[in-house]
Formats: C-alpha cells, structure tokens, sequence
C-alpha cells in the first residue's frame, strides 16, 4: 500500500445533521461526525496517516463547498494501535466509541483485515456504517465467514469497500512474478494475520496454477524480529523468489534485510500492499531495492481527473499521497453522499444511521477518480483495479496497473 492513488472527484455530495444511534432520529444540529479508525501511529503510521488526511480532505472540502447548507462536517479519528502495530481489540473498542456518539453517521475504515474482522460484528449490530479503503481479505464479505460476523442483522450488510479483494490481488501478482520476472521456484511467507495469510494463500495457489513450484510455506509469529532460522532453512531449498504476506509493521521489511545474511541477497522478493510504504522501505534500507508489490487500488497519477486531487493534497499536507490516501476520500465522500440523500429521502431532517445505509446499499455509478463504482450484495465495489510497484533507491516506482473491473 504505497504510492496509487485515487480520489472522488469533486461531486454534488450533501449531508446531514446529528443522528441518534439505531432508528431513533436525533434533536436537530448542525453538525454530523465522520469517524475515522485506522492505524496511525507505530509501524503502522506511514500508511495510516496519508490514508486519514485523504478522508480528511474529503470532509474539509465538502465543508468549504457548503454542500449542506446549516450542516457542517467534523472528522472523529481513533487510532487503532497499541504498542507498534494495528490490534484488532483496540479497533472493536473504537467501533463502540463512535457507536456511542449519535452524532457519527458513519465510519472511513479501518486499514488492516484483522481488525475488519473485530469491528463488522459491532458494526452490523450498531448499523453503524463502516467503508474501508483498504481491506482486502474476501472472507469479510464472501461466504459463510462473512455472514457470520454479521449475527445480529445477516440480511443487511453495513461494511463496505472500496478497493478489490485478495482473490484479484494475489493472483496478479503471482502471475505478474512468474511471467514477468521469470520466477519458477517459490518460498512463501506469511504473518499469520487474516490479511497476510490470506493473500498468501491466493499468491501460492495461483502461482502453482501457472506451474510454479511452492518450496514451503511458513508462518512468522506474533512480534518476531529475528528470522536467520527461518531464512537459512529457506535458503536451504534454493528458491528464485520469496513471497511475503503480510504488513511491514509485521516484519515484512526485517524479513528482507535479514535475507543475505542467509545467502537470499539476490533472490526475488515480492509482497502485496501490506509492504507498500514507506515503514518497508526504512526497515529495508538498500536490500528495498528491486522488490515488487501490488496494491489493491488505481494510480491516481495516471489519471487526468485525479489531478486537481493530488494538487489539493500536497497544498493541504505538504507530502506526497500514500496508496490508500484517495481510496479513504472516495471512501468518505461516498459516505456523505449517502447521507445527503438520506437527508432528502428523510425531508431535509437529520437521517438515522440505518437510512444511511440504505443508501449506500443503492450506490449506483457514484463518479470518482477510481472510477464510476457501485457496491454490490455484499458491500464490494464494482472497481477492481490491481498496481503493481518496484522499489528503486528508496522509492516506491510504478509498473504497471490491471483492471478486473467486470471480469470477476
């Protein structure tokens, strides 16, 4: 997850006013909260904070717009690290926090699938609409998984998404490594955590399907900072290409700078978003060089209609996009577009939580720099876009980009 980026473009969005937890409508008031729960400090925060200031643009944009004339919008933003990483329980915590405000019509996030997987039962039971801009993992809305974390109300989804899932990432990748980079002998890692397992998996099944062979599979555990046991056993099976699932804050960059200790320096190495940013390229230092992720979203720069997007966002922050910055602003902005029109649909009062996602559930063709997308059944977009970088002299460089949009 570092470097595409994408944003909503500039659209009539509205919204509303204060509204009470559940079905009750709140007194009037003039301002609605967006929450804002991603992993912000740590390991995690060279991801995390670009991705907050993209929702934040959003909500300060839609202020100066006045596109709800008496309403104004306030971000809340909880960090969901504890020590130096993402904790799915912190996350849950943070659900209940904004599931406790009336004001908070509605949530951007979280970041990491593990912690999806913590707050979409709470979210489903708050009706408390909860849109992330960056978890991947399938099982959060496909399949017997997915209907089970949403126990209170299974008929109505409250998690949506705005990047792809897994199923695409992972699969581009392997084929983007074996066909392009010629890797034929892999060893797989991953950090046991529902994201980095899960795209592993996907990585390792496809690339078996091209005719690669799988050496091994191993999984790091929690908090492990040493892996010359684990590397001098990998490169005991001599493979031309390791494949990390997993996030930087869970040793993705470790894993790589301890690789030619084992004699691995010049072997492949390969990751999903997990290891797009700049946490990776820090932890890895020189041994960073030359190796290839994907990231489940757009490259806004590629984009002409991104443009007065990315402009907005130097001038704001002063820094340059992360991977998930405009996924979170398309994400938010999608959000008050539903509740400006739940606040139409409710004349001109402020909405309850659950006709906010009754609207969300109709997005239809909602224009952004992602492209048009709409969620289906299950809270996906209809966007499926996969990047793929390398990493030259310290800097996430980008390849080349695939759209799966209608082909899954």
């Amino acid at each position: 997850m570092h470097r595409p980026l994408i944003i909503v473009v500039a659209l009539a969005v509205v919204a509303a006013g204060c509204s009470q937890q559940s079905s009750q409508t709140s007194p009037a008031g003039s301002v609605i909260k967006i929450g804002i729960e991603l992993p912000l400090s740590g390991a995690d925060a060279s991801i995390g904070v670009p991705t907050q200031y993209g929702a934040q643009l959003a909500i300060k944009q839609a202020n100066e717009k006045n596109l709800v004339p008496g309403f104004t919008f306030q971000a809340d933003v909880l960090d969901d690290v504890v020590g130096s990483r993402h904790d799915p329980a912190q996350g849950a915590k943070n659900v209940q926090t904004f599931g406790a405000d009336p004001a908070v019509l509605g949530v951007v996030g979280p970041f990491n699938s593990n912690v999806a997987r913590a707050e979409i039962p709470l979210s489903n039971s708050l009706q408390l609409a909860l849109i992330s801009p960056a978890n991947t993992n399938p099982t959060l809305t496909k399949g017997p998984d997915a209907i089970a974390m949403r126990k209170d109300h299974p008929d109505q989804i409250a998690y949506f998404r705005v990047c792809t899932t897994d199923d695409i990432q992972g699969p581009v990748g392997a084929t983007y490594e074996y066909t392009k980079l010629g890797a034929r002998k892999a060893y797989v890692i991953d950090d046991n955590e529902t994201y980095g397992k899960g795209v592993a998996d996907e990585w390792e099944a496809q690339f078996k399907k091209l005719g690669g062979s799988s050496l091994g599979h191993d999984h790091l555990t929690s908090g492990q900072q040493d892996f010359h046991a684990l590397l001098t056993r990998v490169a005991g099976t001599h493979p031309d290409i390791v494949f990390f699932g997993g996030n930087s804050s869970t040793g993705g960059g470790l894993l790589r700078k301890q690789m030619p200790d084992a004699g691995l320096g010049s072997t492949i190495y390969a990751g999903a978003d997990g290891i797009s940013d700049n946490q990776f390229l820090q932890d890895a230092g020189p041994t960073a060089d030359d190796v290839y992720v994907t990231v489940a979203s757009v490259n806004a720069t590629k984009l002409p209609a991104a443009a007065q997007f990315l402009r907005d966002y130097q001038a704001e922050y002063n820094q340059p996009v992360g991977p998930y910055s405009a996924n979170a602003y398309a994400a938010a902005m999608v959000l008050i577009h539903a509740i400006g029109e739940a606040v139409k649909g409710n004349g001109g009062k402020a909405p309850t939580r659950e006709q906010v996602l009754d609207q969300l559930r109709q997005t239809k063709d909602f224009p952004s720099v992602i492209g048009t997308f709409s969620f289906d059944a299950n809270g996906d977009t209809s966007n499926r876009i996969i990047s793929i970088y390398e990493a030259v002299k310290g800097k996430w460089v980008f390849v080349t980009q695939q759209n799966f949009t209608g082909a899954h």
